[in-house]
């Protein structure tokens, strides 16, 4: 039944009880249904992207969309397998809105500490293209990476091997991924993988500026006593911070991979809210983020490393409204979905790291209630 419909036997059966029923008193009526929640839909584009030159793929990363709806993706060259290897990509490679190649670039080079392990990009609203690295040997990657979209070299925050630790400022230690904040010009940092907390740089010098670790926390070194977890919120540090997006209102969101939550902060570090996804099931249930395009962000799309789903979240209640997608090689499947994106049509991109070493998009076709 439609809801019109609905509403038209509630009038119909309001004005016949009292005739039918002689002096009995009229019946309350019925509180009226809410209207239905609409979540997105997707279907999978199997010819995206359109690689040139007999290229391969490694473990894919990351993957970004910028302001021109260009998508970058950000690959492990290295992990190609050897027969292959005079094929590899590029480790970063633009394609337009269609998935035509557009070109691609980066490596070692001068003046700069190209990551052991590529790990996280971010293309902001200047075009400006700011890579990391997981690196965890000797020397580990302890630097943040800002280039041009043609790949000049612009600026690297910390160095190869030289991080201190969560007290370090001027240094990271094996960052997950960045966001850029255009309102205050300044980048955020999902320290992640040797460190446990969020820091913030300047932009354009990259001055240090704040940092903070979950739910506020001075962030500790995983060696040092760690307080007791909480029966309700869980451990009072990071576990993998791994993904980190700020909303167009000025909110921090903070992948908790390993500990499957999302945290929520101001940009000035104040602790919000948290959610869990999948809190019993595998671990790394949260390990990319990205916002729907609409003004409000209205939903969290989460990526789930641990079971290969994406799930959708409502951004002011973090509930989880949906999840869609498997284990598996096939168009529309997932193999390690690692980091995701959105474009301003609402399409999603997907980066998977492990056995998948893919892109792929999944356009946006409707809106459709809640199953």
């Amino acid at each position: 039944m439609t809801h019109k419909q609905l509403v038209n036997s509630v009038s119909i059966l309001l004005v016949a009880l009292p005739i039918a029923c002689g002096t009995q008193q009229e019946p309350e009526p019925e509180p009226m249904p809410s209207g239905e929640r609409l979540v997105p839909r997707f279907e999978v584009d199997p010819s995206w992207p359109m690689l040139p030159n007999d290229w391969v793929l490694g473990s894919v990363a990351s993957v970004d969309v910028d302001s021109r709806d260009h998508v970058w993706i950000y690959h492990r060259p290295r992990s190609v397998d050897e027969a292959q290897q005079e094929d590899a990509a590029p480790a970063v490679i633009e394609f337009d809105h269609e998935g035509d190649f557009v070109q691609a670039w980066g490596g070692p080079g001068e003046g700069y500490d190209w990551p052991a392990n590529e790990h996280g990009i971010e293309v902001d609203d200047q075009g400006y293209v700011w890579l990391g690295g997981n690196g965890g040997g000797v020397p580990s990657d302890d630097m943040l990476l800002k280039f041009t979209r043609d790949g000049e070299f612009v600026m690297q925050i910390g160095g190869s091997g030289t991080s201190e630790g969560n007290t370090d400022t001027n240094n990271l230690k094996q960052p997950a991924e960045a966001a850029i904040y255009p309102a205050t010009n300044e980048v955020f940092v999902a320290d992640g993988y040797g460190n446990r907390r969020i820091i913030v740089f300047d932009a354009d010098s990259g001055e240090y500026k704040r940092m903070w670790g979950a739910f506020e926390n001075e962030p500790l070194e995983a060696s040092a006593e760690q307080p007791p977890p909480d029966d309700v919120l869980g451990p009072q540090q990071f576990g993998t911070v791994h993904g980190i997006e700020v909303s167009n209102d000025g909110l921090v969101y903070v992948a908790d991979r390993d500990l499957n939550r999302v945290q929520v902060f101001s940009n000035d570090g104040s602790y919000q809210t948290q959610a869990f996804v999948n809190r019993n099931a595998n671990a790394n249930s949260v390990a990319g983020l990205a916002f729907s395009p609409d003004p409000e962000q209205q939903f969290v799309y989460v990526a789930d490393l641990g079971n290969n789903h994406v799930h959708i979240l409502d951004r002011q209640t973090l509930e989880v409204l949906d999840s869609f997608g498997n284990q598996g090689l096939e168009p529309g499947q997932f193999g390690g979905v690692h980091h995701i994106a959105t474009d301003s049509q609402g399409n999603l991109y997907t980066a998977e790291a492990q056995e998948g070493r893919r892109a792929q998009k999944l356009v946006l076709t409707g809106m459709e209630p809640l199953p």
